[in-house]
């Protein structure tokens, strides 16, 4: 997908999440759950993949890639059922999830359960760098999606993801650092990381922990041939996220439009077209 493409696909996803209700009710061909250690987001999409609506809260449901609250995160998809469904008028019947490649068998089939017991049929599961990829279209490159406890990676050769790899890294581990080293709580730490007026002063205070993403690229990556590394996940819109991960792995490192949104629209893309509608089949008299 070339860059102003992408950035419409973005934008339009940016409006799903405040869109009122349509004219008509939509049906909703394919929708998306993922499960974040930071967010869970779900994107219900129409027949022709555009974003119908988008709905997301901050939960701390699952960490480095392991649901460990699983009652908590069945609450969280099916507030976000509910709400999708009631601007839409329209009815979510089924989502696919997604999971951080490396994870045990059990945490991934956790998932499933999750999206099942949240009164949605699971359509199937998807690993988080090729959703990524479903969106941004690489030919050759490195996805990285950035999450708020793991870093997941996947190597694209020939628009298919050939390698990926996941390590305990991401935001959560941001906030840690700032409130280990300004000695406050986590909440307050959190709060300052995302406070504009703040990420200047604290750039340097969370440097490391984005050179350890970039260590982790380069671990990944070790064998295949250089390419250009592109940053997804809320965490990397932090001011010079792309900047230390480029300087550290001395090669491209770019963070798209909407970081955020980028898996979860992936994780949507990623389901099983719906089945081709078709009406009565009509009927003639035999002449005799």
């Amino acid at each position: 997908m070339n860059g102003s493409v992408l950035a419409q696909t973005m934008a339009a996803v940016e409006a799903a999440c405040t869109s009122g209700p349509p004219v008509e009710a939509p049906v909703v061909a394919r929708a998306g759950v993922d499960l974040g250690t930071a967010y869970t987001v779900l994107v219900a999409l129409d027949e022709e993949d555009r974003p119908l609506a988008v709905a997301y809260e901050r939960a701390d449901v699952v960490r480095d890639g392991v649901v460990v609250d699983y009652l908590g995160a069945i609450d969280v998809v099916r507030r976000l059922k509910r709400e999708v469904e009631s601007r839409l008028g329209a009815t979510v019947g089924s989502a696919h999830g997604a999971y951080p490649p490396g994870v045990p068998l059990s945490e991934v089939r956790a998932v499933r359960h999750v999206i099942e017991a949240a009164d949605l049929e699971c359509s199937g599961l998807v690993d988080e760098p090729t959703a990524a990829n479903a969106v941004l279209g690489l030919r050759d490159g490195v996805v990285v999606d950035v999450g708020g406890g793991t870093t997941g990676v996947a190597v694209v050769r020939d628009g298919e993801v050939v390698h990926t790899a996941d390590e305990a890294t991401g935001g959560t581990h941001l906030t840690l650092v700032v409130a280990g080293a300004l000695g406050i709580s986590f909440e307050e730490a959190e709060a300052l990381k995302l406070d504009p007026a703040e990420q200047s002063r604290l750039l340097p205070l969370v440097r490391p922990v984005m050179e350890k993403v970039a260590s982790i690229v380069a671990r990944a990556t070790a064998g295949w041939p250089a390419s250009p590394v592109c940053l997804v996940g809320g965490s990397v819109t932090f001011p010079g996220f792309a900047d230390v991960v480029s300087e550290s792995l001395r090669r491209e490192a770019v963070v798209p439009v909407s970081p955020l949104f980028v898996t979860p629209l992936g994780i949507a893309l990623s389901a099983p077209a719906p089945a081709p509608a078709y009406g009565p089949t009509p009927t003639r008299e035999l002449s005799r």
